[in-house]
C-alpha cells in the first residue's frame, strides 16, 4: 500500500500530527491484537477531533473481520479497506483528500492467486526483509479465525516471488525472511503438489542475499527432499518456524491439527538429521478448552525433552466464528495465564542452559540498529534469531554499521540475550 501511495504522488511523513490522512493497519488475529489495533485507532481519532490530521483509513483482519460493525463502533473513521481492497488503496486516499465521502468502504473477495506485492516501500531496516509467497490458509484449525479473514490458500506463481525476491536483493536486502500463512502447503493449490523445495532453490541462486530465513512452516508436507534442499542451500540459515500449538494427541484432534505427537517427534528428528545445528522455533497455546491438567504437564515434559531453541506460549483466546468457542470445558483465563507461565519457565531453563553454553564460542552476528545514545554497541541478531520475536546479541566494537554482517565473540549472557565483542572485520 505505501508503494502503491508513493507511486501516486503521496509522501510517507515520519509523524502523523500534520499528515492529510494516517493508515492504520490492524491485526484482527486473537483479542490482544485487537485490544492493540484499536488503541491505535483511537489514538488517531483523538488527533483528529484535536485537529491535528484530516483523516483515518483504517485497513487489515480487523477491518476485514469487522467491516460494517467497524464505522458503526467508531463513525469518526474516514474509511474502512478490508484485506483484499488494498490494491485501491490510491482511490481511497484521492476520495479522502479530495472530501469525497459518497463510499467509506473497500471490500473485495479474496484472489484465485495470490496479489503481487513488487514496488513497495519498505519499513523494515534496508538489509532485511519479508517475502509473502502465499495468502491465506486451507487448514481449517479449531482456534483460527485466519481464512476468515484471509481465505482459501493462494500460491503466489513462482516466476512472480522470484522477481519480487530480486527486487528485493537489488534494494539492498542481505537477510530475506520467508513468510506465509501456511509455508509448507506452497504451491499445491497452484501446481498440484507441493514446491516449496525448488522455490527454494531458485531463491537460493539469487544473487545478493546472504542469510534466507523460513518462517510458519506447518507440520505437514516436511519430506526428506525438501529437507535435504534446505540442508543444501548456502543461504538458507539453519533455522525453521514450525508452531505446533500442543502435543497431546487429544488435544491436537480437538485443535483438528491432523497431525499427532508420534509424526511431530518424527518430523523433528528428520530435521535435526538433516539440518546440522538447527534452531527451531514453536508456539504453544494453553488453556485450550478441555486441556486436563495432565495433558499440560505432558506438554511441559514434552518441551522440556525436546530442548527447542526458541518458544512462544500463548493462552487460548476465544474467538466468534471458529469451531473452538462450541467445544464443552472451558477453562478459566487465570489457568490458561498460569500454564502459560509454568511453560515459559520450562522454556527458560532450556534456553538459559543453551546461552551459557555459547559464552566463549564465535558466531556470525547481523547488526540492525546502534545501542541508543552508544557509539560503539549495536544490537544483533544470530542466524537463529528471527526479528522482533527472538533473541538479540549486544555487540561491542568500532566502525560497525547496521546490515553489516559481524563475527563475534560471545562474552556473557543477560537472560534470554547474549553479549558479544566484535573479532574480525565486518562485511
Amino acid at each position: 500500500m505505501l508503494g502503491l501511495l508513493q507511486i501516486d504522488g503521496y509522501s510517507l511523513v515520519q509523524e502523523p500530527v500534520g499528515a492529510d490522512f494516517v493508515v492504520v493497519n490492524t491485526c484482527g488475529f486473537i483479542e490482544a491484537a485487537r485490544t492493540e489495533s484499536f488503541a491505535a485507532i483511537h489514538e488517531m481519532l483523538e488527533l483528529k477531533r484535536q485537529g491535528k490530521i484530516r483523516g483515518v483509513v483504517v485497513c487489515g483482519c480487523l477491518a476485514e473481520r469487522q467491516k460494517e460493525q467497524l464505522l458503526l463502533d467508531c463513525p469518526e473513521i474516514d474509511q474502512v479497506v478490508g484485506v483484499f481492497g488494498r490494491e485501491e488503496i490510491t482511490k481511497v486516499a484521492d476520495r479522502l483528500v479530495g472530501n469525497l465521502d459518497e463510499q467509506r468502504e473497500v471490500f473485495r473477495p479474496a484472489p484465485v492467486r495470490a496479489l503481487e506485492d513488487r514496488h513497495r516501500l519498505r519499513i523494515t531496516p534496508k538489509h532485511f526483509a519479508y517475502l509473502k509467497v502465499s495468502e491465506g490458509c486451507d487448514r481449517l484449525c479449531t482456534f483460527c479465525a485466519i481464512p476468515k479473514m484471509r481465505g482459501k490458500h493462494a500460491t503466489k506463481p513462482m516466476e512472480e516471488v522470484i522477481r519480487e525476491a530480486e527486487e528485493l536483493a537489488a534494494d539492498g536486502v542481505r537477510e530475506l525472511i520467508v513468510v506465509a500463512q501456511d509455508t509448507t502447503y506452497y504451491g499445491l493449490d497452484l501446481y498440484g503438489e507441493p514446491r516449496l523445495a525448488p522455490l527454494l532453490k531458485q531463491l537460493n541462486d539469487v544473487k545478493g542475499f546472504d542469510w534466507i530465513r523460513l518462517m510458519y512452516f506447518y507440520p505437514m508436507y516436511i519430506d526428506d527432499h525438501l529437507l535435504q534442499t534446505i540442508a543444501d542451500a548456502d543461504k538458507i540459515v539453519p533455522y525453521i518456524d514450525m508452531p505446533l500449538q500442543h502435543i497431546n494427541d487429544t488435544m491436537l484432534r480437538r485443535m483438528s491439527r491432523r497431525v499427532t505427537r508420534s509424526s511431530t517427534e518424527d518430523t523433528i528428528a528428520r530435521m535435526r538429521k538433516f539440518i546440522p545445528d538447527l534452531a527451531i522455533r514453536t508456539t504453544f497455546i494453553t488453556g485450550f478448552p478441555g486441556e486436563t491438567d495432565e495433558q499440560f504437564e505432558e506438554l511441559c515434559g514434552f518441551v522440556a525433552e525436546q530442548k527447542f531453541e526458541r518458544v512462544g506460549v500463548f493462552t487460548y483466546s476465544r474467538e466468534e466464528g471458529t469451531p473452538a468457542v462450541k467445544l464443552p470445558d472451558a477453562l478459566p483465563e487465570e489457568v490458561a495465564a498460569e500454564r502459560r507461565d509454568r511453560l515459559m519457565e520450562v522454556q527458560q531453563e532450556v534456553v538459559f542452559d543453551r546461552n551459557d553454553a555459547l559464552v566463549g564460542t564465535t558466531m556470525d552476528v547481523i547488526l540492525d540498529q546502534q545501542v541508543p545514545g552508544q557509539a560503539t554497541a549495536w544490537i544483533g541478531r544470530t542466524k537463529h534469531d528471527a526479528p522482533d520475536v527472538d533473541c538479540v546479541v549486544f555487540v561491542s566494537g568500532e566502525g560497525l554499521a547496521a546490515g553489516q554482517i559481524v563475527k563475534t565473540e560471545i562474552v556473557a549472557t543477560h537472560e534470554y540475550d547474549l553479549i558479544g565483542a566484535a573479532v574480525d572485520t565486518p562485511r
